[in-house]
């Protein structure tokens, strides 16, 4: 019985789950009845999303970005000085920060705003356009 470098002697086979099964040992795969018909959609949609539910996660999500932002205002308390446009006043740095993302959002909603009412009238002038 001779060693190879690995470790295992030339008569060493392998197990037999490592070695494929041969075409001939394969199991052949007896015809099913077919599947039954799906129910109907109402019938078997019991779990509907109600008003309610989206409301209460609306609230638990709202919740937990109140704690994140709280968490973020008591860790950002120290004084900086802000100038902008000439006003000059002294806040805290979390106030600062919520400040500036607020203004960030409000330009993106007009942003936003802006390009909804160009596609609703460009929409309503291809409608009047085909006749449709």
């Amino acid at each position: 019985m001779g060693r190879d470098n690995d470790g295992m002697s030339s008569e060493d086979q392998l197990p037999p789950a490592v070695v494929p099964p041969t075409p001939e040992s394969r199991p052949t795969v007896q015809p099913t009845e077919p599947a039954p018909p799906p129910a109907p959609a109402g019938k078997a949609d019991t779990s509907r999303v109600t008003r309610a539910a989206v409301i209460w996660s609306a609230v638990a999500v709202s919740l937990a970005v109140l704690v994140l932002l709280i968490i973020f205002f008591i860790q950002n308390q120290d004084m900086v000085s802000v100038k902008f446009l000439g006003w000059e006043g002294r806040l805290a740095q979390g106030v600062a920060f919520f400040i500036a993302a607020v203004g960030g959002g409000i330009l993106v909603a007009i942003a936003g705003g802006a390009r909804i009412l160009q596609l609703r009238r460009t929409e309503r002038r291809r409608r009047r356009v085909s006749g449709g």
